[in-house]
C-alpha cells in the first residue's frame, strides 16, 4: 500500500488566504488532479512494470495521467522507478528542478525507496528522498502496476486536499528578489 509523506508546516498566505472561496480551490485542485503528466525517469526493472501500468490491460490514462511527457519543463509528476546510484542523483535533481511547480513526486519499488536489496552498497543512494521530496512511496520488489494505480489515486487524493496557499505561501519572493543576479548592473551611467 503506498504510503504518503508527512504534512509539511503550514504557513500563512497573509489577506489573500482567507478570501480566496472553497469552490474556486476545489475546481483548480480538480484540474490538478485530473492532468497530471508523467516523466518517468526508469532506471531499473520497476521502469517496465511503470510501462506495464501505461498499457491497455491498466490503462492508467482513464484516472487523468498522461504518460510519457516529451520533458521535464511539460511535465506534472515525476515518476523515479529504479535504483538510484550516487552517480545518477545529481541528474534526478537536474530534472526535478526544470519542472515547473506544482510538481509531485512518486518514488516506484522498493530500490527508490530505500536502496531495495542494494542498500548496503557503496554507490546506491539510499532512497530517492535523499535527493528530492517525494509524495507517495509505491514499495515491492517489482512493485505491481496495480500498486501504481493505487500511489496515483494517494497522490489525487493529496492534491484534491491540497491548499496552494499553503504549499506555496511561505516561498513568495518579489520581483526585486527574482530580478537579482539576471542582469549584471550598468557602470558608468
Amino acid at each position: 500500500m503506498p504510503v504518503l509523506r508527512p504534512a509539511e508546516e503550514d504557513s500563512q498566505l497573509g489577506v489573500l488566504g482567507a478570501v480566496a472561496p472553497h469552490p474556486l480551490r476545489l475546481v483548480l485542485n480538480w484540474g490538478r488532479r485530473y492532468s497530471l503528466w508523467v516523466f518517468n525517469f526508469g532506471l531499473a526493472c520497476c521502469a517496465i512494470e511503470f510501462i506495464a501500468a501505461s498499457m491497455a490491460r491498466h490503462d492508467f490514462i482513464r484516472l487523468g495521467v498522461i504518460p510519457f511527457a516529451n520533458g521535464p519543463r511539460q511535465a506534472d509528476l515525476m515518476v523515479v522507478s529504479g535504483t538510484v546510484t550516487d552517480k545518477m542523483a545529481p541528474a534526478v535533481r537536474r530534472l526535478w528542478e526544470q519542472m515547473p511547480e506544482p510538481k509531485y513526486a512518486i518514488s516506484f519499488g522498493a530500490c527508490s525507496n530505500s536502496g531495495g536489496p542494494y542498500w548496503d552498497s557503496y554507490c546506491v543512494t539510499k532512497g530517492v528522498d535523499q535527493v528530492i521530496p517525494v509524495d507517495v512511496y509505491v514499495p515491492g520488489c517489482p512493485p505491481r502496476p496495480e500498486a501504481l494505480l493505487q500511489g496515483i489515486v494517494k497522490l489525487q487524493e493529496k492534491i484534491a486536499a491540497e491548499n496552494l496557499g499553503r504549499r506555496y505561501g511561505s516561498r513568495r519572493r518579489g520581483a526585486a528578489a527574482l530580478n537579482r543576479g539576471l542582469v549584471a548592473p550598468e557602470v558608468g551611467r
